[in-house]
């Protein structure tokens, strides 16, 4: 288990919401959280959790491979399957954190996801790149090329994000991030723009500060 995930773990048992009983409110939507590069479904566990205890259907999937060596349309495609497998007619909410937020955007605009979901949010992605990942120019990962400032993946999103105002777009991020630089790269004309103040970009899937404006962001 990765260091995320076991530190969520335990943040869940302690608080108490890892124990809580499952109740699912009436006509909330399923929602699908997405995690971020070099992560699995565990990391976000804690969120899962948090939402689980609030009255949330939550489903969570591990995309392969999970550092996007193959870029991030595949990954988006392993959103869309998943979606007509587990929802089939249903709509249905997604939360994507980091990388996540990319992939899902992928799959909001190009592959039919305005049609399916209501509520879109994503957690310190990096809608407009960010500058950490221009160091991957000289490593062959597709995924991280296509997260640079400026690449062509995210020209060809910028082209058509209006769609985005289909679906209840938010977008959350912390002024102190130090993985998407700058920090404000993750915010959004589309979007409802929420700055939440966690110290590290890790910890926006464990900070209870976030969590609770993720599950704002679902019941608005």
């Amino acid at each position: 288990m990765n260091l995320t995930a076991w530190i969520g773990a335990a943040l869940s048992f302690f608080d108490g919401t890892a124990r809580a009983p499952q109740h699912v409110v009436p006509d909330r939507n399923p929602v699908l959280l997405i995690h971020g590069i070099a992560d699995d479904e565990r990391s976000m566990g804690r969120m899962a959790c948090f939402l689980r205890a609030d009255g949330w259907e939550v489903h969570t999937l591990s995309l392969r491979p999970n550092w996007g060596q193959a870029g991030l349309e595949p990954l988006a495609g392993e959103v869309e399957r998943y979606a007509d497998r587990e929802f089939r007619g249903r709509k249905f909410d997604l939360v994507g954190f980091s990388m996540g937020g990319l992939v899902s955007r992928y799959y909001m605009q190009r592959l039919g996801g305005t049609k399916r979901v209501e509520h879109f949010v994503t957690v310190s992605a990096p809608h407009h790149g960010t500058a950490l990942a221009s160091l991957a120019q000289f490593i062959p990962i597709r995924g991280c090329q296509e997260m640079r400032p400026g690449s062509p993946f995210l020209r060809d999103l910028d082209r058509d994000a209006d769609c985005l105002r289909a679906a209840k777009f938010t977008s959350l991020y912390t002024p102190f991030d130090f993985v998407i630089l700058p920090a404000r790269s993750s915010a959004m004309p589309q979007a409802r723009n929420i700055s939440v103040p966690v110290a590290l970009h890790p910890l926006m899937v464990l900070d209870r500060r976030c969590l609770r404006a993720v599950a704002a962001a679902l019941r608005t």
